[in-house]
Order: structure tokens, then C-alpha cells, then sequence
């Protein structure tokens, strides 16, 4: 029961910023904390796959910072964050033969934590009266949070 939840807040993390939700997936799967060998997503673990979606997941923590970013709510941001999170869920249940539920747990937190970051960051933003510092406390949570469901999970697992 455990892991529906570690699903359910990864996809969240997807919602927060896209990729980095596959990206702390597959430093989880590299570290040994996602056992996927045997899997169809063995690959994840690789270092190519590490190496490409980390920097993926830190252009996105870049281009988030530009102004002219377009909000997370249009229909291409939306719709990569609910894949994004549906994938980061189906990787985590993989190991527990549960992946078509992860996939569909971590697509619904991806979509509460697309509607649920957007509300807090906006809130947050008007507190301190600009958006960056918003931006990073957000890009804060969202890597911390990415990395920290992993390792907790790794003993759900």
C-alpha cells in the first residue's frame, strides 16, 4: 500500500517540474535504490539514460526561471507532465510486477501536482512579490522531494 503512495507523489513531483521526476528515477534505478534488472526499464539505470535525463530535468529547472516560460497548465506542459509522471510511477511499482497501476497513480499526481504547484508557487510568489524566489523554493522541493520518495521507497519495494 505503501508504494501506491510513493507513486502518487512522484507523479506530484512530475507536476512540479516534468523531468524530474524520470530523472530521479533512473539515479534511483543507477543507485541501486529501484531494483529494475530483469524489468523492461533495466535501461533506466544506465548511465546514458542518468546522464540525459539529468540534464533534461536541469534545462527544465533553467528555462523555468525565464519570464516567458509558458505556464505548466498549457495543454503541451500539462500533457509531458502526466506522461512524465506516469512514467516515474510505472518504474517505481515496476519491481513490485504493479507497473500499469504505478503508470496510472503517478498520471493523477502528476495532474494534482500540476494544478496544486501552480496555486502554491502563485500564492508563495505574491507573498514575496516576485516569482523567482517561488521558482526556486519549488525547484527546491521538487528535487529534494524526487530524491527522498526514492530512498524511502527503496525499503517498500
Amino acid at each position: 500500500m505503501l508504494l501506491y503512495v510513493f507513486a502518487l507523489l512522484i507523479g506530484m513531483i512530475a507536476g512540479l517540474r516534468a523531468m524530474t521526476a524520470p530523472a530521479a528515477a533512473a539515479w534511483a534505478a543507477r543507485l541501486g535504490w529501484l531494483p529494475l534488472a530483469g524489468y523492461p526499464l533495466a535501461w533506466l539505470g544506465g548511465l546514458i539514460p542518468v546522464l540525459v535525463l539529468s540534464a533534461l530535468a536541469a534545462l527544465e529547472l533553467i528555462a523555468d526561471q525565464h519570464p516567458k516560460t509558458p505556464s505548466r497548465k498549457v495543454p503541451h506542459q500539462f500533457i509531458a507532465r502526466v506522461l512524465t509522471g506516469a512514467f516515474a510511477g510505472a518504474a517505481l511499482m515496476m519491481p513490485g510486477t504493479h507497473w500499469l497501476r504505478g503508470m496510472v497513480i503517478g498520471a493523477v499526481g502528476a495532474v494534482i501536482g500540476t494544478f496544486v504547484g501552480a496555486d502554491f508557487r502563485g500564492r508563495l510568489a505574491a507573498r514575496f512579490g516576485k516569482d523567482k524566489p517561488a521558482a526556486i523554493i519549488e525547484d527546491v522541493v521538487a528535487v529534494v522531494g524526487a530524491f527522498a520518495i526514492f530512498f524511502l521507497a527503496k525499503t517498500a519495494i
